[in-house]
């Protein structure tokens, strides 16, 4: 489908061509994992751009996605702009225009440009309606609308895996690890080589049936299936669940030394951020990285990352005073909303810190066991 308003004739052999191989490099990206597919799509797209001359709106058009997919927002909002000069159809410039407006932190904008869409029976509208209840911490009509998105998606079975697949995470958020785990078998049923709903399965006997051995093998079968660094990032879980530091250790530096490659840019910085915190205890480089992200992006959650890399660098007060301008009752997800309990827990402040621990267990299956177990002593002291 084509969602621009071509200068030429879309037939064109060699135009033609390269936004369809573009969009086969990216589809064996979502199968495969490999981060090298983004970016030759990405070059052969910003060639076609410079051989028409600016004059096209397609291969900007297909940048978008591929921008936020590597978390390089403002250059998907730069990107978006050309395209949208050159010409975009209505629907397409309030949808793409929300996700980027979302994804920078620019709420009141992506709000409006849902309501410019706004059609009930539409996969997009629903998806994204999803995404946005789910900001605003409404999570039964999160999981609604992303169910009305997989009725949505007809017979488009990628569509439909990847609404589904978004269920079953809500699903987690919500503590119904049954329901997710139906939502994630369904998807691997219409897809064996889905691995992001293996990878959640995983994490449902991990955290819900305690079965480390079960976890580890389809985190493990899933990291010899793809090359994306998410499922060795849940065996670091495993280790934690086991209480063996060493594993633990070695899994962290596994994934820092695959993610701290300059092709990932930032799309794993919050990770980063929560083991350098953590396990691989330099929080210096959690500062650093929490600051760069939010040249990409300042949103209550990365500022929430910031406040934590300061506070764990023994900048109390600089926290806190970020935490004041930037932080203070605006929503937060579940580990942020943790972070943000331990600050206040520092500080003295011991109602706010409950506060902000029992809103963290609402989400309580998002947390690793480590941060499981120190949330339960948070709560009882």
């Amino acid at each position: 489908m084509q969602f621009w308003k071509s200068r030429i004739s879309p037939n064109t052999p060699d135009y033609s061509n390269t936004l369809k191989y573009a969009a086969t490099l990216m589809s064996r990206y979502h199968l495969l994992g490999n981060i090298s597919d983004i970016k030759s799509a990405d070059s052969l797209l910003q060639k076609l751009a410079a051989d028409y001359n600016g004059k096209e709106a397609g291969p900007y058009f297909s940048l978008v996605s591929h921008y936020i997919l590597q978390h390089r927002f403002h250059d998907a909002d730069s990107v978006f702009e050309l395209a949208r000069k050159i010409g975009i159809k209505k629907y397409e410039t309030a949808a793409v225009s929300f996700d980027i407006n979302f994804e920078l932190g620019r709420i009141s904008l992506a709000n409006l440009n849902l309501k410019e869409i706004n059609i009930e029976n539409d996969y997009g509208y629903q998806f994204r309606k999803s995404k946005m209840m789910h900001y605003n911490g409404e999570l039964d009509s999160s999981i609604k609308a992303m169910q009305k998105a997989v009725e949505n998606a007809g017979h488009d079975e990628t569509l439909r895996s990847a609404a589904l697949s978004n269920v079953g995470d809500l699903y987690i958020h919500a503590g119904k690890l049954d329901k997710a785990y139906d939502c994630f078998v369904e998807c691997i049923k219409a897809n064996a080589a889905d691995m992001h709903s293996i990878i959640g399965i995983g994490w449902v006997a991990l955290l819900k049936d305690k079965n480390d051995s079960l976890a580890e093998k389809l985190f493990q079968f899933a990291a010899g299936k793809t090359k994306s660094p998410d499922p060795l990032f849940k065996l670091i879980s495993v280790a934690e669940q086991r209480g063996d530091s060493n594993l633990q250790l070695n899994y962290a530096k596994a994934f820092e030394q695959k993610v701290t490659d300059t092709l990932y840019g930032n799309m794993y910085n919050k990770y980063l951020v929560q083991l350098y915190t953590g396990i691989l205890a330099n929080p210096a480089k959690a500062e650093a990285i929490a600051k760069r992200e939010l040249q990409n992006r300042n949103t209550p959650q990365t500022y929430a990352w910031y406040v934590w890399a300061l506070l764990n660098n023994n900048k109390k007060d600089e926290a806190y005073t970020v935490y004041e301008k930037y932080v203070s009752g605006k929503p937060l997800e579940g580990l942020e909303l943790y972070w943000m309990g331990k600050l206040m827990r520092s500080l003295n402040k011991g109602y706010n810190a409950k506060q902000y621990f029992t809103e963290a267990e609402k989400n309580f299956y998002d947390l690793s066991p480590s941060v499981q177990s120190d949330l339960k002593k948070c709560m009882t002291e």
